[in-house]
Parts: structure tokens; sequence; C-alpha cells
């Protein structure tokens, strides 16, 4: 199935237009008019709008809509992590305005998701593990890899598109101080002192850094954020909480977002739309065994 994404200015107003064009596309919620649509895409979940299981031009695709503020916020800051998350895979951007801030966004996006994955790295690691774990960033704690999502999903993902992520991170990795990238053996040799994870960890989105010290501020210490991130800079742990960071982005989420669906896809297709997560999901395990 292919997955769209469309990033309005406008949502009341696209949605106003798209429900002219494409009535059929909607639930229920179609009868409560596109300024109750845009709400629910704004103020539930990860503000994102999913109409799925739509046929166009002989396949099924599946398209969100978000605003572009709130793209903008996610990919800033992964208060979601969810549009942001794919955006740090490869993928195909059709059409784009000039939004220099938008540009911006989408540029420290991916820098964030190396600064995060060098976190849960080793000192010597091959460029597809570094992809791997870039990949997987926006997965961590999300409960459909438990139950929907095909378990090898992430090494599906890298596997087959390891230029495209050399081609996305390349230039990335190469003005990174912190790391000697060598392209042509594809591995990376990475600064692992604490002085180095202290300069990761501080380049983390401030959604992140909020998590990572929630988990290592004990009750009524009240530690500012560079402080934890100091202390966290020089334990043997530091990956392992970096991962609990990420997961208690993902998985409020992920569960929020999976629940809207149910409200803006409908019932019927949601109950489809899950027998066939189900399916891959069994085909999956099958060849794995």
């Amino acid at each position: 199935m292919l997955d769209l994404v469309f990033t309005v200015d406008d949502p009341v107003g696209w949605h106003s237009k798209n429900l002219k064009k494409n009535w059929s596309h909607y639930s229920f919620l179609k009868v409560l008019g596109p300024r109750v649509i845009s709400n629910v895409q704004s103020n539930y979940g990860a503000g994102v709008y999913y109409n799925p299981l739509i046929k166009c031009d002989g396949r099924l695709i599946k398209y969100g809509v978000i605003s572009t503020n709130t793209l903008i916020e996610d990919l800033l800051t992964w208060n979601t992590l969810y549009i942001a998350g794919r955006l740090q895979k490869p993928v195909k951007i059709v059409v784009m305005n000039e939004n220099a801030t938008l540009r911006t966004a989408l540029d420290k996006n991916l820098k964030s998701a190396v600064n995060a994955a060098f976190l849960m790295l080793p000192e010597s690691f091959s460029e597809e593990e570094l992809f791997i774990v870039i990949a997987g960033l926006s997965y961590s704690g999300d409960f459909r890899m438990v139950v929907g999502e095909d378990k090898t999903k992430v090494f599906n993902i890298v596997k087959s598109n390891v230029v495209h992520f050399r081609g996305l991170y390349g230039s990335i990795l190469q003005e990174n101080p912190q790391v000697v990238y060598k392209m042509h053996q594809g591995r990376l040799e990475l600064d692992k002192s604490p002085e180095g994870q202290f300069t990761q960890l501080m380049a983390l989105p401030k959604t992140l850094q909020q998590r990572i010290n929630h988990i290592m501020d004990p009750p009524g210490k009240n530690r500012d954020v560079e402080e934890t991130l100091l202390q966290l800079a020089n334990d043997p742990d530091c990956a392992q909480v970096v991962r609990l960071g990420l997961s208690a982005i993902v998985r409020p989420s992920s569960v929020r977002q999976s629940t809207k669906g149910i409200l803006t896809a409908g019932m019927k297709k949601s109950v489809i739309y899950g027998s066939l997560k189900l399916h891959k999901m069994w085909r999956g395990w099958l060849r794995k065994t």
C-alpha cells in the first residue's frame, strides 16, 4: 500500500476542498464538516489525519494530512516522533513549496537522528548497523511492533535502501567532527568519551532530553536537564536510558494515533486494515521459521 502524507498550511480549507472531491474517502466524521475533522487531526494522536484503503489508479493507497506548523514542531522537538520518524527514512518528496523553516527543520531532524543513534552504538560499527538504529528510532516502544507489524520491518527497510540511506545521511556523517566516516569501507569510528556523549546528548531534541531527565531525576531532586545529561554521559547505561526516553515518546503517541484511526477510518476500514497488518506480520514470522 502506497503511503502518502500531505503537509498543508490550512487544514480546514484543505479538508473542505477534499470533502467536495472525495467525500467517500472519509468516515462518518465527514457529516460533521471540515472544521471538526481538522480539530480531530490537530488535537488528538500525532497531529495527522489518515484516510486508509483508498483505491487510486488501480492500487490501494492511504494518505495522511498534517499541518505545516505541527510537522515543523515534531521535526524540531520530537514531541511525537510520528511523521518526524518517517522522515528519518528515505522518502520521495513529490512537491515542496519554498519554506525555509521547514527545510531547516527537515535537516535538523536528520542530524538529531544521527546523534540519537550514536548514543546507542559502540565505538566502531558499519553503515548498515547505523541505518538500522536510525530506522528503528520511531519504532521504539511502538505497541504495533508487538501486534500488527512484521518484526523484521526495520531490517527490511534498510536492507533494500542502503544506497538511499547513504544519500540521505552521507554528507551529515562526513561533516560530523565526532565520527570518522570510512565511506569506501562502509565503517565508522565514533568518539565514545564522556565528553563526546555529552555533546551528543545536548544536541538531542528537547522532548527526548525532557524524557531522559524524567527517567534519571530522583523524586524531589528537580535537577536541570543539563546536569542530568552530564551525569548520563558518564553512565555505562547511557544507551539504555536513551532507548527508554525514545519509548516514552513513541509509545503514547502511537497508541493515541492508532485509537484515533478507528474514528478517522471508520470501524469497517479499521478491521480490514488491521487484518492486513496482522497477515503481513504472520507472513514475516513464517519467513523466519
